[in-house]
């Protein structure tokens, strides 16, 4: 049964959805009925790497196919494989999501593994999305097209007439939220102002909001700032990034604050704690705060060997972590309390 994308139903959001929509069942199907059109892919397939895949000897994984137009979604290289090692059949898994749905299964499973599409053909991917799914976040279409959000924004800037002052839009978690967040940030303001104690995710989730722009919003009024940038509907490209380094630069001073020795040592002496020794849930935090205690130095070299495909998705987790680690402070402290 097809089940079609609708703007204003809620989901999990990502490739989540989609995933949900192939059918567990593996059938065989003729080569011969399967079409490779409309492919992410403007260079067509490699043939090196089809002469690859049909000389190796691992079982490869079934091809996935959009039911209702016998189109490829994920495996073109290995239908190829197959047509090329004689086979009459390969084995399939069904997609009976819409068409528009099967291109974006199709952008993002050529991210996720194989080969990677290159930059222009993640762009064009990104801006036909955009059209097909215009109420996704960019930060949404970013994980999927495998660019960063603010390529994004600046293709949707190209190909959209729309108002970025008004309407909504689905993130990656599946939320609706308004494009133009002002309202949001100030009734998460007030319930900051009656109850403190609220996590960031419960701030977000009750304003309609981010937890990133509930964090920005109490980190504001902790610094007795108004909660709503005065720039912020009128921001051009460049206002934008440099505020986000602007971000970055106060995130990294408030880091230094405590001299990585200091930190380390502080991290030692939890280590001899009994209380987290001897205990799952304190090894865990052990854990997780010995990988956090990486130099400077070390964490300009991760950030570095970033792949340029990854980027977007890896800043997007990075301020997801962060913001969970700013929760987890939070909560913390309120048991001092």
């Amino acid at each position: 049964m097809e089940i079609p994308f609708e703007a204003s139903s809620p989901w999990s959001g990502g490739l989540a959805m989609f995933e949900q929509q192939l059918e567990e069942v593996v059938v065989e199907v003729d080569i011969a009925s399967i079409s490779t059109a409309e492919s992410p892919r403007s260079s067509g397939e490699d043939p090196e790497h089809i002469q690859a895949l049909a000389e190796t000897e691992v079982t490869l994984p079934p091809i996935i196919v959009h039911r209702s137009t016998m189109r490829v979604v994920d495996g073109a290289h290995r239908l190829r494989a197959a047509e090329l090692r004689g086979d009459e059949k390969i084995e399939v898994k069904f997609f009976d999501g819409s068409k528009a749905d099967a291109f974006v299964l199709a952008v993002g499973s050529n991210i996720t593994h194989g080969l990677p599409l290159s930059m222009t053909d993640r762009k064009s991917a990104a801006a036909r999305i955009i059209v097909s799914h215009p109420q996704w976040s960019d930060r949404m279409i970013a994980s999927v097209s495998g660019i960063s959000a603010g390529t994004v924004a600046e293709i949707r800037r190209r190909t959209s007439a729309e108002d970025a002052a008004s309407g909504s839009r689905i993130g990656q978690d599946g939320r609706v939220r308004p494009i133009n967040s002002a309202a949001g940030r100030e009734l998460a303001s007030r319930l900051i102002t009656a109850n403190p104690g609220l996590s960031l995710r419960q701030i977000a989730r009750a304003a309609g909001i981010s937890p990133e722009t509930a964090r920005d919003v109490r980190n504001r009024m902790s610094r007795g700032e108004d909660p709503l940038p005065k720039s912020r509907g009128a921001a051009k490209a460049g206002g934008r990034r440099t505020e986000a380094l602007s971000r970055s630069t106060a995130g990294a001073a408030t880091a230094e604050v405590v001299p990585m020795a200091d930190r380390l040592a502080a991290v030692h002496r939890l280590t001899s704690d009994p209380a987290l020794r001897f205990s799952e849930t304190g090894r865990r935090l052990l854990r997780l705060l010995n990988i956090n205690m990486l130099s400077t130095e070390e964490w300009q070299e991760i950030i570095a060997n970033v792949p340029p495909h990854c980027s977007g998705i890896v800043a997007s987790l990075a301020r997801e972590c962060a913001g969970m680690w700013d929760e987890i402070a939070v909560r913390v402290d309120l048991q001092l309390a």
